[in-house]
Formats: C-alpha cells, sequence, structure tokens
C-alpha cells in the first residue's frame, strides 16, 4: 500500500488533490481512497488530506501515520502543524516552494524535493492553486500514478480551459521535477 499525506490550507486544493490522486489510481486499476480531516472549516485554515493506494482492497480509513509521501501545499505549515511526523529516510517529501531544502532547515528528511507550484500555476492558470502541479511532480517523483492517469482525473474534475490550463501545470510540473530527481 503507498500513503499520501497531503498538508495545506482551506482553499488550496488539499482535499482535491487527494481526489484526483485517488481517481487516477483507480482509473489505472488500482484500489484507492482519499479522505480529508479539518478543523475550522474556513479559508486558510490548515488542511490534512489522505490518500491511500494499493493492489487489493483497501479496508480501514485511519489518518495516515507512517506515509511514503507528504505533499506540503503551503510551506509556513512546517512551523505550525506535525507536517513531518512518521516521515522516514525513504519518504518522498514534496513542498511547493522555489527554496532550497536546506534553507528550509529539510536537508535531512526524506528525500526532499521542492517546486514552486503556486508560481507555475499563477503563470498558467492565473491563479495561486498549486494542487495540480503538485500531482504531476508526485507522479514523477514515485511513480505511484502515471502522468497520463494524473491527466485523466484533471480533465476527469475540470472541462474546457480550466481543464487545458490545469493539464498544462501537471505536465510542466512532470517535467520540471523528471530532470532533476
Amino acid at each position: 500500500m503507498f500513503n499520501v499525506r497531503f498538508h495545506g490550507r482551506g482553499g488550496q486544493g488539499v482535499v482535491t488533490a487527494a481526489e484526483m490522486l485517488s481517481v487516477a489510481a483507480f482509473d489505472s486499476g488500482r484500489h484507492a481512497q482519499a479522505f480529508p480531516t479539518f478543523g475550522s472549516e474556513r479559508t486558510g485554515a490548515p488542511v490534512v488530506s489522505f490518500c491511500r493506494i494499493d493492489d487489493a482492497p483497501i479496508r480501514f480509513h485511519e489518518p495516515i501515520e507512517t506515509p511514503h509521501a507528504v505533499v506540503v501545499q503551503d510551506p509556513t505549515l512546517l512551523h505550525v502543524v506535525p507536517v513531518l511526523q512518521g516521515v522516514t529516510p525513504s519518504t518522498y517529501l514534496l513542498v511547493n516552494t522555489s527554496r532550497t531544502p536546506a534553507e528550509l532547515g529539510l536537508e535531512n528528511v526524506g528525500r526532499v524535493t521542492t517546486l514552486p507550484a503556486t508560481d507555475l500555476a499563477r503563470e498558467v492558470i492565473g491563479r495561486p492553486l498549486p494542487n495540480t502541479a503538485l500531482l504531476g511532480a508526485l507522479a514523477a517523483l514515485t511513480g505511484v500514478v502515471s502522468l497520463d492517469a494524473v491527466i485523466d482525473a484533471i480533465r476527469q474534475r475540470w472541462a474546457g480551459a480550466v481543464g487545458d490550463a490545469n493539464v498544462e501545470v501537471a505536465v510542466r510540473a512532470h517535467a520540471g521535477v523528471s530532470t532533476h530527481a
């Protein structure tokens, strides 16, 4: 089973990212589940969302304590909530920032990759929504789902120009991470 935990703030698409990852896995013939947890339901509040992917049915729904990958959509959360809880040296840590792992104090934590996903989303979509960029990057880093599966999940979520822009963001992030992975 592959376990992913997403950290972000309300309004950044954290719940949507986990859902799209589960759709990408499901459409690839795997079993998947996605679910969020959050306190106050307001824009800007910390949100955690989870996604499990397996080849066998998934029978439990507890929060993920030992993730294989952690996606941090808002790097300010690194110092606010226990983002690194359960991270091991083999955990993929994908952080939405242009800063280096050393600048974040993460040089000795798991397999850290940074990506300016919000900047990419602003450039292509025109809004600071990093989730599809981070899904493209996560696919490149982990191989848990293919880029094509991510693209299909995006297209199921959004049609037309919005879907096209989100696909472009995912593709560009995937290519950018693939050249550095």
